[in-house]
């Protein structure tokens, strides 16, 4: 079986449909786990008769959506940001009534909207009775998925639970999860070729005296990931390092910069040669306006030190772009997380910008984990879920795909 690396783990969602079949979905799900990827669920109704939510919601650690109107939905547009927050959508068992649904664009459950909302590929493996998966018109609407580009997973033959023997049952589930890797590491592979990333990354110092320094508490983690997932996605990828608590992926290129006023020049440099800038470094906004020659010695109750701005690399950056530079930021946050990302967004003119939390435990600084919301100009925010700051980098550079796209 093929296997996401299990630094950047997918995202799948899956979809389960009313059918004897249904039971497998749960082995399904497990494959998947098992191969690194993070996964949430979705029943329809009738799928809840033949398998209980809970058990899902077991399983998989999220909460499990039938219906986006019921009371305990936490998300009253789940459909939305269920379908923009996953690599794949996975439908085992699909029934002929989904199939039907799916193929013709109706749209009136959580699932068959989530269809219609979902912009990554799709995997469909149905699950019915043998003269049902024979009919016509469960084969015209097959023969629309497949023009769609929905990937169809044959179902095999053999006795079902209704004692016809002939192909209808569900494949098997590790058939199921190897087809859906495959389909992922395809859809993944080397979409960035044509972009040039310039990416800041880490802590800035900013001197006080020989000793003493200015810093803040970023790792870098979060730059090398999209670093790391940048180039494994096929683009050219520089770095403009500050101090960091972890090393650079191999195959980047690197450049060492220790102040803002040295990332500054570095970042000026390089920037006509890139095609994207991500602005992930903790830059320090304040230096001391005089660095002391000796070390200050402690013969004093308080010390004043006098502090002006350092530059702001990524108001440069977006004010001086040329040839279509898409420019992204970050915007680490500690209360009114997304209304003070607008705004930055806004004021420095940035294509994107990535907003966190950093006084939660599990996301920002020096955590392995991150939740995040992407912002851009026009489109709705991106709020993803709690993933590893790998995942997370696809999220931005998926971004950036759609950015391009659109003709940015």
């Amino acid at each position: 079986m093929t296997s996401p690396d299990p630094q950047t783990p997918f995202n799948i969602a899956l979809g389960v449909c009313g059918g004897i079949a249904a039971y497998k979905a749960v082995e399904v799900l497990r494959g998947f786990q098992r191969a690194g990827c993070v996964v949430r669920v979705a029943m329809t109704k009738r799928a809840c008769e033949f398998v209980q939510p809970l058990t899902f919601r077991a399983l998989s650690g999220s909460h499990v959506v039938v219906d986006d109107y019921a009371p305990d939905n936490p998300d009253p547009i789940a459909h939305i940001t269920f379908s923009q927050t996953t690599d794949l959508l996975v439908v085992a068992p699909a029934t002929a009534n989904m199939i039907a649904k799916f193929a013709q664009g109706i749209a009136d459950d959580f699932l068959s909207s989530t269809y219609l909302a979902c912009t990554a590929p799709v995997l469909v493996a149905p699950a019915m009775n043998t003269t049902m998966w024979e009919h016509p018109a469960t084969q015209r609407n097959l023969a629309q998925l497949r023009a769609d580009g929905v990937h169809i997973m044959e179902p095999d033959a053999g006795e079902m639970a209704c004692k016809t023997i002939g192909p209808g049952r569900l494949s098997e589930p590790d058939r199921i999860v190897a087809a859906a890797l495959e389909i992922l590491a395809s859809s993944r592979a080397k979409d960035l070729t044509n972009e040039r990333i310039l990416i800041t990354v880490g802590a800035t110092r900013e001197e006080i005296d020989p000793v003493r320094f200015i810093s803040n508490r970023s790792s870098g983690r979060m730059g090398f990931a999209l670093a790391e997932a940048a180039l494994k996605r096929g683009a050219e990828v520089t770095v403009v390092r500050g101090v960091t608590t972890v090393e650079a992926p191999a195959g980047v290129r690197v450049i060492k910069a220790l102040s803002a006023e040295e990332m500054s020049r570095a970042v000026a440099s390089e920037t006509a040669k890139a095609s994207v800038f991500i602005g992930a470094a903790a830059i320090a906004d304040y230096r001391p306006s005089e660095r002391v020659g000796e070390k200050i010695k402690k013969s004093e109750e308080t010390l004043t030190l006098t502090l002006e701005r350092t530059p702001d690399v990524l108001s440069q950056v977006a004010a001086s772009r040329s040839n279509g530079m898409l420019v992204i930021g970050f915007a680490a946050e500690t209360e009114n997380v997304v209304e003070n990302a607008r705004q930055k967004l806004a004021s420095k003119n940035l294509d994107a910008i990535v907003a966190n939390d950093v006084s939660r435990a599990d996301a920002g600084f020096d955590t392995t984990t991150n939740a995040v919301t992407i912002i851009t100009k026009n489109a709705e925010p991106i709020e993803l879920p709690v993933m590893s700051k790998q995942e997370a980098a696809h999220r931005v550079l998926d971004v950036i795909i759609s950015l391009r796209s659109n003709g940015n």
